[in-house]
């Protein structure tokens, strides 16, 4: 840190030296948050494991009092989830039929911002960015939530292609999603006769293409199943934190919604929580 504040002082230009403090500081303080994260996490983890806290204290060279403290405060270890620092929610933008503009779905959006608000719950930094009309969004990057299916973009076709245990199908009824392991079939309540207002949602961490980290995917057979992804996360980030950390995983998430508002009114996972280092 010393070495980078004294490359900012000497730069020259005020504008760019204004500009190098403004990013370095948000960099610094982004950096804070997630050294906090991880202190807490290890306070937990470390006591989960039967340490008490008067043990950990001693050990780490802090006192009681401290450690209680930094147990119960600061940024949830849970937010990794999600990314590190900052993460970029990406939705898909679709053509106008009555304009050359393009825009973003209302459903896309409202689920993109409840991702958004996830994820600030955490005080992590977030931007945006989309998925092109021609379906392309560049994944190496780290931080990505990426709501959007194969049918929007082949670059996403080609993500969940390398989930190990579900895959998604398409057939005259309409898409579906597949449990290798089981074979079982799941498909919205929409193509069902009669039709009932329940929907399909895939949560999955894939890996990037060039393989260096991961995406966050996310989505819906239709639309409320990509809301509904996102109220399950809302409700169990800490339960999913539990079981997979940061490793790669997939399931599958039943969303029964109001048929009036769309609104997910109860969601469940429709498979186990498969981490994919154990699908071999």
């Amino acid at each position: 840190m010393p070495g980078e504040f004294e490359r900012i002082a000497q730069i020259d230009d005020p504008y760019e030296l204004l500009r190098a403090a403004t990013t370095r500081l948000a960099e610094a303080q982004q950096e804070v948050t997630e050294l906090a994260r991880l202190r807490r996490r290890l306070i937990q983890d470390l006591h989960a494991q039967g340490m008490s806290y008067a043990q950990i204290a001693q050990a780490a060279g802090l006192s009681r009092g401290r450690i209680h403290q930094i147990r119960h405060t600061g940024p949830a270890p849970e937010g990794a989830f999600l990314g590190n620092g900052a993460v970029t929610v990406v939705t898909p933008l679709r053509p106008d039929p009555a304009s050359d503009r393009t825009y973003v779905a209302l459903d896309d959006l409202t689920t993109g911002k409840r991702l958004e608000d996830l994820a600030r719950t955490f005080d992590l930094s977030v931007g945006y960015d989309h998925v092109g009309l021609n379906g392309e969004i560049d994944l190496n990057r780290p931080g990505l939530l990426v709501i959007c299916g194969p049918r929007m973009s082949p670059a996403m076709r080609e993500a969940y292609e390398k989930d190990p245990v579900l895959e998604w199908e398409r057939d005259d009824v309409g898409w579906l999603l597949r449990d290798k392991r089981t074979g079982k079939e799941f498909r919205s309540g929409q193509e069902e006769e009669p039709q009932r207002p329940y929907d399909i949602g895939y949560l999955g961490r894939l890996p990037r293409p060039d393989g260096n980290g991961s995406i966050l995917a996310i989505a819906g057979i239709h639309p409320e199943g990509s809301l509904g992804v996102v109220h399950f996360l809302t409700s169990d980030i800490s339960s999913l934190w539990g079981k997979v950390a940061d490793s790669r995983f997939s399931a599958i998430v039943g969303t029964e919604y109001d048929p009036r508002t769309h609104e997910p009114l109860r969601t469940e996972l429709l498979t186990p929580v498969y981490r994919h280092d154990e699908a071999a």
